[in-house]
């Protein structure tokens, strides 16, 4: 499970654990008759336990109650329910989009890596080199109950907790057993899940002085095919806006029917050939020509049968494939996790206590059939001389011009693009394998509240891939030997030509990427002394961990077997953290109190042991200082006010420190050929818009991000019938890493120029690239409104339980890149709030979710209404959109109005005795589906809609059933 050098370091770790818990147990042998009268427990958010359990902390607790009637099956759909969860990733961005298999928690919409989630107040292994947690690692049949604090807390937990902490604490002191086992079915054809599981414990802690308990579920879903849904199931969509009637094209030039690009060399009358010169990056001369090339871009069955080929549309002299109809809306997947823990209690005040949390999660992804991009054929070869150049269209345009000036044109290349159908759709199993251990010892001592504990985590990720991917070699040779037709129909192909195509695809390990952390951690706290007010209490902490981030390819991936791929990069990257903290809650009055922090973190610089002089030290430590100064006020029994001002700090991850120039696939989008690059750079160029190949590299003089952020506001509770609590938040951000998006490079490629370079493939052909680099360029500014209204009222027939959560978002904008600060150009604010933005994602002004609870006799019954206001849509140019009555012609920009989307769940329970109850449940009970979104990138590749923001499954019945005993 751990690597030699882990157990090591796990050694030595211990040692020192060993010598603090001596310590403690003998300073608890002197203090062994003293009593606490009243327990003293410790929230989220706090490092201080106390008596009192209000504070100055927006915190939503959502206990095992609140999960069952939530309706949901996992931590990421439970995370995803929360009104302040927004910019989290979501399975469907699997699909082509940058998921890599893992779904996560985001507060404020500011993005994952600024949320901090926890396993019992610990850390656990990263998904990536930074701190984003995979939430499907966490246990949901073991959650007790879930605390999200919705206030930064950099002062207390250190790097990452920007916009908040969400804190699963799992089932304490089980002594029963219970088993749940659930079927989920959508009332269309897909998406169909099951889930089981069985949670157990023995041994009371009060009288035994001991408890062992078990918590293993296993879930199962499949996959969601886009031809199973009508929103979904192709890119070639009719639709009506504002009275017309337009037909969205969102299609592939990597067709099938294939196209075809015929380039010639041309000469002027007196047989010179014209040539272009040279441009270095700065648009200097270099003194080297390269021929002034002439193409002719068609597709070759369009030209001979006037149309088209099937599930095809045209564009320009070429054609676009629907490759939507061959994709799938949402993965398949099996989960199947396990929690042990145990908790020994060694005197009155002293306990010893170990977990252990094991997941095995493997999520298949399919996205469309292996772009062939832009392959060059024998212009002598058969598929040459008889698909291509007989149907060549008459020149036009720059050809034309250098015939009829006396010139003439010689054939210098035959390319085509294609679509590899036959051999399947790209199918990925990205499984992760993950283990986290804990061993602690907790009590008090002389009036002093401590934990120390060793936490031991780690992630293991490995893809392999199924199908759909080309071997280089083969796959080259067979579309040079004409064997396979890539020019005509895919119906028109054999069963021999179909298996030629499909033996060329591999099937094997590709990359396993490994994150571990080790750490020592404590804390203390205690009253120091009596005020006027009542207690002043102070809490210390420190924590020291060392993480390992390591990415390794199979041979294939090493070798770049596959057809257009380069190898990707191999890490193996470390460093080590450490911090400490002093807290301080001080009653100034007995209606007044304020609580502070102050800590300190040191970020050490970062190892490479797979850099090519062996290891190597990439950067330097980094560190910082950060504080949070809280305050709340009682007037009376029925009010409570609360604020709070503070800093924050998160450190950049290890792959945009150390990260070498990598390759990062191609561009989601597709674009034009960006005018103002150097002219060799627009010789890479296509005729019609396409998808370019993407770099990414880092930066080793990444400096920490920082937050200022500040809240403030109300809790209003009369009785225990009804509470309305009401909280600003304002969150503003400075040097962050950020890279420019794909569109702000291309939009503005005068500006961006030295971001265009190339990539040359194993074949030695470059094609266009951009380079998007990791840089402290961001800053951004946010604020909103939460609300929670809880309301009981009895009936006569039963209680009704209403609960009414929300957010309001004020502001979310960003500085964009290149302007404001010392650029001396004006500054420019960029925003998603309320619309699709150039981050590709949208901040939505309100979202909020009703929840009402009936129960009466032996029933229970909740309908939860969960609403998103609407946006504007990204604008449609390019010519993706086309007029309804010729889909030749390329409408005008459109822009659409998304509307709000509210979606309705009802589950009705019926507790047949003391020990079993079963359910009966309608998620999407109106079959609400996905508006019209004529967006071209943020998640996967779906078109016609956000899979993001809203249920793609439709009606879903289910039914469940918990036994205990």
């Amino acid at each position: 499970m751990f690597s030699n050098s882990k157990v090591a370091k796990s050694i030595r770790l211990a040692m020192a654990f060993g010598a603090v818990s001596a310590t403690a147990i003998s300073a608890n042998a002197v203090a062994a008759e003293q009593e606490e009268e009243v327990e003293r427990i410790s929230v989220t958010g706090s490092s201080i336990k106390r008596t009192d359990m209000e504070g100055a902390l927006p915190i939503t607790t959502l206990s095992s109650e609140d999960i069952v009637r939530s309706g949901v099956t996992s931590v990421p759909d439970l995370m995803a329910q929360l009104p302040s969860m927004q910019g989290f990733t979501t399975a469907a961005d699997s699909v082509g989009g940058g998921g890599g298999g893992i779904q996560s928690a985001s507060l404020r919409a500011l993005g994952d890596e600024y949320t901090l989630v926890l396993l019992n107040g610990r850390r656990m292994a990263s998904a990536d080199s930074g701190g984003v947690i995979d939430l499907n690692q966490i246990p949901l049949a073991a959650i007790e109950r879930v605390e999200v604090l919705m206030d930064g807390a950099s002062a207390l937990y250190g790097s990452d907790a920007i916009a908040g902490v969400v804190n699963f604490i799992m089932k304490d002191d089980l002594q029963e057993t219970s088993i749940s086992a659930r079927y989920d079915r959508p009332q269309e054809t897909g998406g169909t899940s099951y889930n089981f599981s069985v949670s157990t414990g023995f041994g009371d802690l009060s009288t035994d002085g001991f408890n062992v308990m078990m918590a293993y579920s296993h879930d199962s879903k499949e996959q969601l095919k886009s031809k199973d849904r009508d929103f979904a199931n192709t890119g070639i969509l009719d639709f009506s806006h504002n009275g017309q009637d337009y037909t969205l094209v969102q299609g592939s030039a990597n067709a099938g029917p294939g196209n075809a690009y015929v380039r010639y060399k041309q000469y002027d009358a007196d047989g010179n050939l014209l040539q272009n010169p040279v441009l270095d990056d700065d648009g200097n001369e270099t003194g080297e020509f390269t021929p002034d090339y002439y193409t002719n871009s068609f597709n070759p069955y369009r030209e001979q049968n006037g149309e088209c080929g099937p599930n095809s549309a045209p564009e320009g002299t070429t054609c676009v494939f629907d490759y939507t109809s061959t994709l799938e809306i949402a993965p398949e997947y099996e989960r199947d996790n396990l929690f042990l823990q145990g908790k020994l209690e060694l005197s009155d005040d002293l306990q010893a206590y170990a977990n252990y949390s094991w997941s095995k999660f493997d999520m298949i992804t399919r996205i469309a059939p292996y772009p062939s991009l832009l392959f060059t054929l024998p212009t002598d070869g058969d598929l040459a001389q008889n698909e291509v150049l007989p149907y060549v269209p008459e020149h036009t345009g720059e050809g034309a011009e250098t015939l009829e000036a006396g010139g003439s044109l010689e054939l210098d290349r035959v390319a085509g693009r294609w679509r590899t159908l036959p051999g399947g759709n790209r199918t990925d199993s990205i499984e992760t394998t993950t283990h986290h251990g804990v061993l602690g010892l907790k009590g008090d001592v002389s009036d002093v509240a401590f934990d120390v504990s060793l936490t031991f985590s780690e992630a293991d990720r490995k893809t392999d891939r199924l199908t759909g991917y080309p071997l280089g070699d083969e796959f080259t040779a067979l579309l040079a030997s004409g064997d396979v037709n890539v020019f005509g129909t895919f119906e028109d192909l054999t069963d021999e030509q179909n298996q030629l195509v499909k033996d060329t695809m591999y099937s094997g390990p590709w990359d396993r990427t490994e994150t571990s952390s080790i750490s020592l951690e404590g804390t203390a706290s205690t009253a120091v002394m009596e005020l006027p007010a009542g207690d002043m209490y102070i809490g210390v902490g420190g924590d020291y961990r060392e993480v390992e981030y390591k990415a390794t390819n199979s041979d294939a991936n090493t070798n770049e077997i596959i057809f257009l791929e380069s190898a990707a990069d191999e890490y193996d990257l470390s460093r080590e953290t450490y911090g400490m903290f002093v807290e301080a809650i001080i009653p100034v009055f007995d209606t007044f109190e304020i609580t502070a922090a102050l800590r300190y973190d040191n970020v050490g610089g970062i190892t490479n042991d797979m850099a090519e002089s062996g290891s190597k030290k990439v950067n330097d430590d980094v560190d910082d200082t950060t504080y949070k100064i809280s305050a709340s006020y009682r007037p009376n029994d029925d009010w409570l006010v609360r604020a709070s001002i503070g800093t924050g700090f998160k450190a950049a991850t290890m792959k945009q420190i150390a990260s070498p120039r990598e390759d990062f696939g191609v561009t989601s989008d597709t674009y034009d050929c960006p005018t103002g690059i150097s002219a060799d750079l627009i010789a890479l160029c296509q005729s019609e818009p396409t998808q370019y190949e993407v770099w990414r590299e880092g930066n080793p003089d990444l400096k920490p991000e920082t937050s200022e952020q500040i809240s403030a506001g109300f809790v209003y509770a009369p009785s225990n019938e009804f509470s309305f609590a009401l909280d600003y938040w304002n969150v503003e951000l400075e040097d962050k890493v950020e890279r420019l998006t794909q569109p702000q490079i291309f939009n503005d490629p005068v500006t961006y120029g030295h971001l265009f370079t190339y990539k040359e493939n194993t074949a030695g052909e470059r094609s266009l690239a951009i380079i998007q680099a990791a840089s402290n360029i961001g800053v951004s500014k946010n604020s909103g409104l939460d609300w929670a209204l809880e309301l009981t009222n009895e009936l006569s027939f039963g209680t009704l339980k209403t609960s009414f959560n929300g957010t309001y978002v004020l502001e979310s904008k960003s500085l964009k890149v290149g302007t404001g600060g010392s650029t001396g150009v004006d500054p420019v604010w960029e925003s998603s709030l309320g619309r699709y933005g150039a981050d590709e994602e949208v901040v939505f002004r309100t979202v909020a979710r009703i929840s009402n609870t009936l129960t009466h006799g032996d029933f229970a019954h909740t309908l939860n209404i969960n609403y998103r206001s609407g946006y504007v849509d990204q604008l449609a140019t390019g010519g993706d959109v086309r007029m309804g009555d010729d889909i030749n012609v390329t409408a005008p920009d459109i822009q659409l109005s998304i509307p709000s989307y509210t979606k309705v769940d009802l589950v009705s329970k019926y507790f047949v005795n003391d020990d079993l109850d079963v359910s009966f449940g309608i998620n999407n009970l109106f079959d609400k589906q996905p508006p019209l979104s004529l967006r071209t990138g943020g998640a996967g590749h779906q078109v016609g809609y956000d899979p993001r923001y809203v249920d793609v499954y439709g009606r879903t019945f289910y039914m469940s059933a918990n036994y205990t005993f």
